[in-house]
């Protein structure tokens, strides 16, 4: 009998032990090698020339990501409903949506409170020199993002998570549709006799399975992806960018510093996973995310990490990652929190209580759906800042960061939901 895909005798990239030692060695080069070509570091190179090198390193990252995103869809679908299918009962359904939904709130309200204080308490943005902002603002004006979040109500965005057009919404990549019809045909499989929803059951699963064989294809160039992404960032950020605004970065990256911990303690003692079991399980999910700075992209190696590394069933890792992922954004609004109170210091503005609440409440609201590509949370943040007073040109002067610190912020949303996967397991 013939060997199956899966057991041919070759080796996974996805099950070498020493992946993540080849991505982060990758990702270490590309900061040195980026900073060797970084213009502000004396590059070694004409500024003309750098720039076409930058994109020559860039390609491994840009094909490794677009085999990522060209799957998503197609796993994200597949792997809910699988996941609903195999479980047999609605109820299992009923008591996980419930759990999760819940959840997310709850770490998403937490991330928030931990990155108003800590803003408050640090004072970024107090005493910023005016001359600064002003410059700062003239330079960045044409890299301000030309339109905010559809100002819709709630009742409207409610409606609008139906997928009346479910191609249209594939096209967009609109996570929360998608997640949601695979939803509904997941359920509406559990109420099918099972001859009649075998058909579709079948289909799934094996579009599950060829989306992670090229997910294993593409983990073969990670290392020199990674290397490249990392290159390139470096080369485009420059010190000046950071310098300029170092005690803002070092307030976002001790906020999503701390969320890290609480993670860790959830994942320990509610979910009863070793940190150091947790630590190795995700790391690679981490790496990528970093990398990447797209929720939606390591959406595949996060459910990877979870199903093999830290022993998740696939119906709960394939309903909650891709769940997470579209409405669990935990570092985002933790960022989003921070650079709303950090801008208020510059320009001023003093939020009474019942703004900060409403600050909150607008956060949450925001980060939920908001799709999971890199740069998005700028437009998000223009959104939230609309609202509470703040000129949406304040954006300008953390827009040359932003970049470094989407990267993390990503990791810390990826973290959460391979974290909420844990916790579910435990709890449902």
């Amino acid at each position: 009998m013939a060997q199956s895909a899966n057991n041919n005798g070759a080796k996974s990239p996805l099950n070498d032990k020493h992946l993540w030692v080849k991505i982060l060695l990758g990702l270490v080069l590309g900061i040195g090698v980026g900073l060797a070509l970084s213009p502000e570091a004396g590059a070694l190179l004409p500024p003309d020339l750098t720039n076409e090198v930058g994109a020559w390193i860039e390609l491994p990252g840009v094909l490794f990501l677009g085999l990522l995103k060209m799957v998503v869809v197609p796993l994200v679908i597949c792997s809910i409903i699988v996941g609903i299918a195999d479980s047999g009962e609605l109820g299992f359904v009923k008591a996980i949506g419930s759990r999760i939904i819940l959840y997310f709130v709850l770490t998403s309200t937490v991330a928030i409170i931990i990155g108003m204080s800590l803003t408050y308490a640090i004072q970024p943005g107090a005493g910023m020199p005016t001359e600064f902002v002003d410059q700062a603002m003239a330079q960045q004006a044409e890299k301000m993002p030309s339109q905010t979040l559809e100002g819709l109500s709630i009742p409207q965005r409610i409606a609008n998570v139906i997928p009346t057009n479910p191609a249209k919404a594939q096209l967009e990549k609109n996570m929360l549709q998608i997640v949601i019809a695979a939803l509904l045909v997941g359920l509406a499989l559990l109420t099918l006799p099972k001859a009649a929803a075998k058909p579709v059951l079948a289909l799934c699963q094996s579009g599950q399975a060829v989306a992670m064989k090229i997910i294993e294809w593409a983990m073969v160039i990670a290392p020199y992806a990674v290397f490249g992404l990392m290159a390139k960032v470096v080369i485009d950020l420059g010190f000046d960018a950071v310098t300029t605004v170092a005690l803002y970065m070092a307030t976002v990256l001790g906020g999503l510093l701390i969320m890290f911990f609480v993670y860790l303690g959830l994942a320990k003692f509610v979910g009863g996973v070793p940190v150091w079991t947790f630590l190795k399980g995700i790391r690679e999910a981490q790496i990528i995310a970093f990398s990447s700075s797209s929720s939606a992209a390591t959406i595949p190696v996060s459910m990877k990490c979870a199903e093999e590394n830290l022993g998740i069933p696939k119906r709960i890792a394939g309903f909650t990652i891709p769940l997470g992922a579209t409405i669990n954004m935990d570092g985002t609004a933790l960022y989003q929190a921070v650079a709303a109170i950090f801008l208020t210091q510059v320009f001023g503005v003093d939020l009474s209580f019942s703004e900060m609440a409403l600050l909150l409440v607008t956060t949450v609201g925001a980060s939920i759906g908001t799709p999971g590509i890199p740069g998005i949370g700028i437009v998000v943040l223009a959104t939230i800042l609309s609202g509470i007073g703040v000129p949406a040109e304040g954006i300008a002067l953390i827009l040359g960061v932003d970049r470094i610190l989407d990267m993390c912020r990503t990791t810390i949303n990826i973290t959460g939901d391979i974290t909420a996967t844990v916790v579910m397991n435990k709890l449902v």
